[in-house]
């Protein structure tokens, strides 16, 4: 592990290096380092984007329910046309 000047992270090095291995301490301190380092990336959605985002999940999701529930309605007559099922529902 070498590590960056340019960003100040901590990188793996391509060869075998002589270096000792690190002890599970030190890694589990370097995870959560990383880990931080990465949450720092991370860019919170304004409200308008977040009330759009959940529309569209929202939409997709009864698109979805529509389609499910479009397939059901076929395969049940379908399967009401095989087997003859008498009185026109099934179970």
């Amino acid at each position: 592990m070498v590590q960056d000047e340019a960003s100040g992270d901590i990188v793996a090095t391509g060869g075998a290096s002589r270096e000792k291995k690190m002890n599970v301490f030190q890694r589990i301190a370097l995870f959560i380092r990383q880990v931080f380092a990465e949450l720092r990336k991370v860019v919170t959605p304004t409200r308008q984007e977040l009330v759009k985002f959940t529309a569209v999940v929202l939409g997709f999701v009864v698109v979805m329910m529509a389609v499910v529930y479009g397939l059901d309605l076929l395969f049940t007559w379908v399967v009401q046309l095989v087997f003859g099922v008498p009185g026109g529902t099934v179970g």
